[in-house]
C-alpha cells in the first residue's frame, strides 16, 4: 500500500496506554492511520512495539469509542446520555463547579487521575487555576505506586534513580562510558509485559543479551525467573525484611564500597546496628526463601561490579512501602552502585523540562514556595501526614473517600475523574468508592469508552483524543520529546486542550499567557532553549548535553546535583543519608525496619485459618494496560478471560480443573474467576490479574459491566496502611479462599 504520508511521534497515552516514551511512526491513507509501527530510530525502543500499538487502529476506530461530548439525560447508573456540544459541555462544567467553588470553596472539588501517562501536567494545571489543593488518584489505597519510592530515594539522596540500561545516551549500548550490569536484581516486577515508570522492559534483554545475570524476587516464575542464577520466590508483602537481610550480609561480610560509604555517605553505623537485627535466619522464616538463597544473593549482587535494581510497584503496596523502598536504596548506595555507568544512575527530566511536578521541588519551580505553602492549607492529608505534606502534591486517597462521606473537615461536592476508571480498576474497597462518587453533585469524566466509572456516576463525558491525535511533550527523564498530531477523530481533544480551555474560563489571567496548547508547551520547554515546532522539525526528540544535570555519570563528585553548585547530594547533609534527615523531621523512623502484613499467618493466624490464601493482584498483562484495552479485538484474542492462577498442589486438593470457574472469597466479598492451574505461582499464593470489566455485558446498573463478580479489588481493604501516608495499599496481601463455583459456602 502506498501512504499518503508517515508520521513521526511519540507514544504516550490514550491509545496504547503505558507510561510511553516510544517512538512510533503513523501510516497515514485518506486522512486515517492504517498503521502504527516502532520508531528504528528513536533510541528509547529502537524500532519495537507494543501488541497496544499495533493494534492502534482498532482502538481509534472502534465503533464504541466516544467521539463527542455527552450529558446524562436519566438517572446515574441508566446508562442514558444525549450529545451535546462542546460549548453546552463546557459551559455546563463552568457554570457548577463555579457555583460549587463560591459556595463550598474550591478545595470541595476532587481532580482524580489514573496512573501516571500523559496526564498529570494538565491535570495538576486545572486544579490548580481552578484553586483546588486536592489533586489525586482517588481509590489507590496509600498513593501505593510509584510516590513511596520516589519520597525513599529523595530522603536517602534528594534525587531518583533507575536502571542503566544506557538510556541516557543516543548511542545506547555502543557510548563507551556506558558499562553493561554484571548482575541485575529484578524485584517485584515482570519488565516486559508491562512498561514500567520511564522504562522500556526489553532493555533487561539487552543487558542479558550482553552479559547481565539475573537475580529474581517475584512470588511467581516470570519469564525473567527462568533465565535467573537466582530465583528468590518471596512470601508477599515481606520485601522490607529480605532488603534488610541483605544489608545486613553486605555490611557484616564488608561487601560493601568502603571507599564510596566513607566519602559520600552518613548513617552508616546507624543502619550497620539497624540491620543485625535482621539475620538471614530470622528473615528466611520471615519470607519463605531459604537462608542460603538470600546470603548468596547478597554476596553476588554486592561483588558485582556494576550491579543494578530494577523494581516494582508491589515494593509501594508493601506495608510501610516508603520505609521498605528507603532499605532497596540503600543496596545500591551501600555497593557505590549509585550514578555510576550500569547502576541504579539518578533520574532528572532532560534539560530540566517539568512535564509534571514530581516533587515538591518541581512544584516550588512551576508555582512559588508562596502558591504551595497555600495548598498544603487544605490538601487532603497534609495535617496528618508530613510526608504528604512536604514530598510531591497528591492528596491522600484513603482519607479523601472517608471525608466524601463525612465532609470533615470540609465537604466533598464534586469530582474531575481524567484518565482513571475508578471502579473499573484502581479503587480498592470498591463498593466503598462508589457509594462516595455516588453521593457526589457533579461529576465530569475525561474518557475515550464507556467503562463502570462513566455509567455509574459521570454526569459529563468529554471525549479525549488518543496519542495519534494530539500535541503534548514528555520529559520523563530522556529523551525530551514531542507528541506529534497525526489525524483527528470526530470532535475529540486531548487532555492538555480540553484542560487549558478550562483554566483560563476559572483563572483568566491565563488568557493573557496562552491561546494555543503550543504556547504553553513552548512555556514549558524554555529551560531546554526549543520550541515545540523546532524539537519536532528536529526528529522530535533531544538528549539532554553532557555534563549537565540531567545525564549521568557521578555528578555528585562534580557539582551537579546541589543548589549550590559543590559536589554532593541534595540533601540537608549533602550526603547519602542513611539514617533519613527528611524522615526524621516527619516524624518517621529515621531507618529501615520490617512491618508484617496487615493480614497474615502471623499477624493474623485466626484469620489465616479462615482464609489460608494470599491474593496477589496486578498481574500485568502483554496487551492490555490496567482496565483498559478489553474492548480491542485483537487484545482480547490474546487475553480473553478474567483469570485465576493456582498451584496444581492446591486445585488438586480442592477437585478444582484448569479452565473452570472458581469463587474468590474473603469477609469483604466473592468474586468469580476462571481457574489456571500453573506451577509458576507459590502454593500458598494464588495471583489475580487486576482492571477486568467485561465491556461486552450490560454497562447499566446493577451490572457496571460485571465489576461486581468479576473485580478483584472488591476484596481489597483500605488503609491509609502506612505511617508515611505513602505505601500500604493491601493489593498484593490480601487473605482469601477459593472454592468451585457451584460448592456451598461452608
Amino acid at each position: 500500500m502506498e501512504y499518503d504520508k508517515v508520521v513521526t511521534t511519540t507514544a504516550w497515552s490514550p491509545g496504547p496506554g503505558c507510561h510511553g516514551g516510544c517512538g512510533v511512526k503513523l501510516y497515514i491513507k485518506d486522512g486515517k492511520v492504517v498503521k502504527a509501527e516502532g520508531d528504528e530510530t528513536h533510541p528509547f525502543n529502537q524500532g519495537r512495539a507494543c501488541p497496544r500499538l499495533l493494534a492502534l487502529t482498532q482502538y481509534m476506530y472502534h465503533p464504541d469509542r466516544i467521539t463527542y461530548p455527552l450529558k446524562r439525560v436519566g438517572k446515574r447508573g441508566e446508562g442514558k446520555f444525549e450529545r451535546i456540544s462542546w460549548e453546552e459541555a463546557l459551559d455546563t462544567i463552568e457554570a457548577k463547579l463555579g457555583k460549587i467553588k463560591e459556595e463550598s470553596g474550591p478545595e470541595s472539588v476532587l481532580f482524580c487521575q489514573g496512573t501516571g501517562r500523559d496526564i498529570g501536567g494538565p491535570i495538576s494545571f486545572l486544579a490548580y487555576s481552578y484553586g483546588s489543593p486536592n489533586w489525586i488518584q482517588l481509590g489507590l489505597a496509600g498513593h501505593s505506586c510509584y510516590t513511596p519510592r520516589l519520597g525513599a530515594m529523595m530522603a536517602t539522596y534528594g534525587d531518583y534513580s533507575v536502571l542503566d540500561a544506557a538510556q541516557f545516551s543516543e548511542k545506547r549500548y555502543d557510548d563507551p562510558d556506558y558499562k553493561v550490569p554484571q548482575i541485575i536484581m529484578v524485584w517485584a516486577q515482570n519488565p516486559m509485559p508491562g512498561c514500567p515508570d520511564g522504562f522500556f522492559g526489553h532493555w533487561i534483554v539487552d543487558c542479558m543479551k550482553r552479559g547481565s545475570k539475573l537475580i529474581v524476587i517475584d512470588p511467581r516464575w516470570t519469564w525473567f525467573a527462568s533465565r535467573a542464577e537466582k530465583f528468590l520466590q518471596i512470601r508477599p508483602g515481606t520485601d522490607g525484611a529480605l532488603a534488610m537481610a541483605m544489608i545486613n550480609v553486605i555490611i557484616s561480610e564488608e561487601l560493601y564500597d568502603k571507599d564510596f560509604v566513607e566519602q559520600w555517605t552518613e548513617g552508616f553505623e546507624e543502619l550497620k546496628h539497624r540491620a543485625a537485627e535482621y539475620t538471614p535466619q530470622k528473615v528466611a522464616e520471615i519470607t519463605w526463601i531459604p537462608e542460603e538463597d538470600i546470603i548468596e544473593s547478597a554476596r553476588m549482587y554486592a561483588l558485582a561490579k556494576p550491579a543494578a535494581i530494577q523494581w516494582g510497584v508491589p515494593i509501594d503496596k508493601c506495608p510501610e512501602g516508603s520505609t521498605v523502598a528507603q532499605a532497596i536504596t540503600h543496596l545500591w548506595c551501600l555497593t557505590g552502585n549509585l550514578d555510576v555507568p550500569g547502576g541504579n544512575v539518578i533520574a532528572r527530566p532532560a534539560y530540566g523540562v517539568t512535564t509534571y511536578p514530581f516533587s515538591t521541588q518541581e512544584m516550588h519551580e512551576l508555582y512559588g514556595e508562596e502558591f504551595v505553602k497555600n495548598l498544603n492549607e487544605k490538601r487532603i492529608g497534609a495535617n496528618e501526614f508530613p510526608m504528604v505534606r512536604n514530598f510531591r502534591g497528591w492528596a491522600q486517597p484513603d482519607l479523601a473517600v472517608k471525608q466524601m462521606f463525612t465532609g470533615d473537615p470540609y465537604p466533598i461536592k464534586a469530582c474531575w475523574i481524567q484518565t482513571s476508571n475508578i471502579l473499573g480498576g484502581q479503587a480498592a474497597d470498591t463498593r466503598l468508592h462508589y457509594e462516595a462518587l455516588k453521593r457526589m453533585d457533579f461529576v465530569v469524566v475525561a474518557d475515550l469508552f464507556h467503562n463502570p466509572t462513566t455509567m455509574a456516576v459521570a454526569d459529563i463525558i468529554l471525549p479525549v483524543a488518543s496519542t495519534a491525535e494530539k500535541e503534548s511533550f514528555r520529559s520523563w527523564w530522556v529523551p525530551l520529546q514531542v507528541i506529534v498530531p497525526a489525524v483527528e477523530v470526530g470532535e475529540c481533544r486531548s487532555d492538555w486542550e480540553i484542560n487549558l480551555e478550562l483554566a483560563k474560563r476559572f483563572n483568566p489571567e491565563l488568557r493573557k499567557r496562552y491561546d494555543t496548547v503550543k504556547q504553553l508547551i513552548d512555556d514549558r520547554l524554555k529551560p531546554a532553549g526549543i520550541t515545540y515546532d523546532q524539537l519536532k522539525e528536529q526528529g522530535g526528540w533531544v538528549m539532554p548535553p553532557e555534563n549537565s544535570a540531567s545525564r549521568p555519570y557521578r555528578r555528585y563528585e562534580k557539582g551537579l546535583l546541589r543548589p549550590d553548585g559543590k559536589p554532593g547530594f541534595r540533601t540537608t547533609s549533602g550526603k547519602v543519608e542513611f539514617a533519613s534527615k527528611s524522615y526524621q523531621d516527619w516524624g518517621l523512623d529515621p531507618l529501615p525496619y520490617y512491618s508484617e502484613p496487615p493480614e497474615s499467618e502471623v499477624r493474623t493466624p485466626e484469620l489465616f485459618k479462615k482464609y489460608p490464601l494470599v491474593m496477589v493482584t496486578g498481574r500485568r498483562s502483554s496487551v492490555f494496560f490496567h482496565s483498559e484495552h478489553r474492548m480491542i479485538p485483537w487484545l482480547r484474542e490474546c487475553d480473553p478471560y478474567p483469570i485465576v492462577e493456582i498451584n496444581p498442589s492446591v486445585a488438586g486438593k480442592m477437585g478444582i480443573e484448569d479452565g473452570e470457574w472458581i469463587v474468590i472469597e474473603n469477609d469483604r466479598g466473592s468474586i468469580k474467576r476462571k481457574a489456571q492451574v500453573t506451577p509458576i505461582v507459590h502454593p500458598k499464593v494464588i495471583s489475580v490479574p487486576h482492571g477486568w470489566w467485561l465491556p461486552e455485558e450490560d454497562g447499566r446498573e446493577p451490572n457496571l459491566y460485571g465489576i461486581w463478580d468479576i473485580n478483584c479489588n472488591n476484596l481489597v481493604h483500605i488503609g491509609p496502611g502506612a505511617k508515611s501516608g505513602y505505601g500500604g495499599g493491601a493489593y498484593k496481601t490480601a487473605l482469601v479462599r477459593i472454592r468451585k463455583a457451584n460448592e456451598a459456602v461452608e
